[in-house]
């Protein structure tokens, strides 16, 4: 077999991640424009959010039952709405699988990742771990979230083409620079750490068949595996210096025939003065980003006719999604679990269609088993849409054919969350105390809220009490 060759890059200021890494140690909070802090302020606080929410889901006790029986000694850092207290990387894995686990956390469109679930669990466990200002948590933090939006930007979507998770590849990256910015590795050994972690970064996709739950790990993973390579780095383990773009590196290995379609420049142009994070969407339906141009237009619909009087539905869906979201069919139609429904643009469009909305009350088993609802979901049928802004923004639409023979249609081509209709501070605090009142009492909430909110002034040891159940 013929030996495969490296991937010829663009000419640039540096190396991917030598610049990447470059960016992390030189960066100060003060010189991120406050426009870029608050985007960031608010990220941390809507995923706060739904960390907190998913303790009221089984998967969350579960979880925490099997992290916990890896500790062989106590631990003390905190893990979000629990009253268990961790090693530092065990902390790190739940809170990932909590931040990440409804699929409610934040995406950048343009890379399709989810950037504070790549970076948070980090950034948080560790820094309560090393006593560190909110100043510093905020800059770790938006380190990662660079690096997670650069590095998926760069492939164009090829991870999901080939079988990953996106997310759960980036968040290594990411987690190594946030680690190593909290532990203050200097250029060169923060190159090191993103060398170790092309050796762990992975996340594929299988858990679509069949509403697995393994989506939910990866983030915590990364964030396990980010420590790790940042405390081997800092201890002078030697880790590859081109770990993108070398021969075998990330992107030849995990993109296969993809790879010839990569954008290396945005991986380095603008580092420290572009944020391209500040972009990312926050979500107003917990479910997978891809339908969500979809449940605006069935939202929409749904407010002008009665779903009794429909006979059939057509949603529309970027091409490139359809494989996640509405394909195959026959499983789509028939979802079993909380996790299998919101990857079916089918459930998901019936659900709006009949309830003109879907939050986390939709995810839960009487919802699913709503005979209305399921009976909605077997008339959606998917097809490619044509007018799709994908991947800037996730637009859809629905066609509603009703039993007397009028058709009606939406489409939205800027789904709601993402660019001029980003939800404003208000909106993500309201997000954020819905969520947390899953799991918290408004007070305590509203403490998390206002630390948060004024992070810089604070230190990842208030945040993390703030979080933490009493014992």
């Amino acid at each position: 077999m013929e030996a495969a060759t490296s991937i010829v890059m663009p000419e640039t200021a540096a190396p991917p991640a030598a610049a990447l890494a470059e960016m992390a140690a030189a960066l100060a909070t003060d010189a991120v424009p406050e426009a870029v802090r608050l985007r960031a302020r608010l990220s941390i606080l809507d995923a706060l959010g739904v960390g907190l929410a998913s303790n009221a889901y089984p998967f969350a006790a579960r979880a925490l039952q099997g992290i916990a029986a890896l500790a062989d000694q106590p631990g003390r850092c905190s893990v979000i709405g629990r009253r268990e207290r961790l090693p530092v990387r065990d902390a790190a894995l739940a809170n990932g699988i909590l931040i990440h686990g409804l699929d409610y956390d934040d995406t950048h469109l343009g890379s399709i990742v989810h950037p504070t679930a790549a970076s948070l669990p980090c950034a948080l466990s560790l820094g309560e771990s090393l006593g560190v200002d909110g100043r510093t948590l905020l800059a770790a933090y938006m380190v990662g979230m660079e690096t997670a939006v650069r590095v998926g930007a760069a492939v164009k979507g090829g991870f999901h083409h080939v079988g990953f998770h996106a997310t759960g590849i980036v968040a290594h990256f990411a987690s190594a620079l946030v680690a190593g910015k909290l532990l203050g590795l200097d250029a060169r050994q923060m190159v090191a750490a993103q060398g170790i972690a092309a050796s762990t970064a992975s996340g594929i996709q299988v858990f679509l068949e069949e509403g697995a739950w393994t989506k939910r790990l990866h983030p915590g993973w990364a964030a396990v595996a980010g420590i790790t390579a940042a405390r081997l780095a800092g201890a002078g383990f030697v880790g590859p210096t081109r770990p993108y773009e070398g021969k075998f590196g990330l992107f030849q290995t995990h993109l296969q025939g993809h790879a010839a379609h990569l954008d290396m420049d945005v991986m380095v142009d603008g580092l420290g003065t572009r944020w391209h994070f500040a972009d990312s969407a926050i979500k107003p339906y917990p479910v997978c980003h891809f339908i969500h141009g979809c449940a605006d237009a069935a939202v929409d619909l749904g407010a002008s006719v009665d779903w009794r009087d429909i006979a059939a539905v057509e949603a529309f869906l970027p091409r490139d999604t359809m494989p996640i979201v509405a394909e195959p069919a026959s499983a789509k139609e028939n979802p079993t679990t909380d996790y299998e429904a919101k990857f079916s643009a089918q459930f998901v469009v019936a659900t709006c269609l009949a309830k003109g909305g879907f939050g986390l009350a939709e995810l839960q088993d009487a919802a699913l088993a709503d005979p209305d609802v399921r009976d909605l979901t077997r008339r959606v049928t998917c097809s490619v849409d044509g007018a799709s802004a994908f991947p800037k923004y996730f637009s859809g639409g629905v066609k509603v054919t009703l039993k007397d023979g009028r058709e009606l249609f939406r489409h939205v081509r800027v789904n709601s969350g993402a660019g001029e209709r980003a939800l404003d501070a208000a909106g993500v605090t309201a997000k954020f105390m819905n969520s947390a009142s899953l799991a918290v009492d408004a007070a305590r909430a509203a403490a998390v809220r206002d630390i948060v909110l004024d992070i810089e002034n604070h230190t990842a040891g208030e945040l993390a009490a703030a979080l933490r159940l009493a014992p």
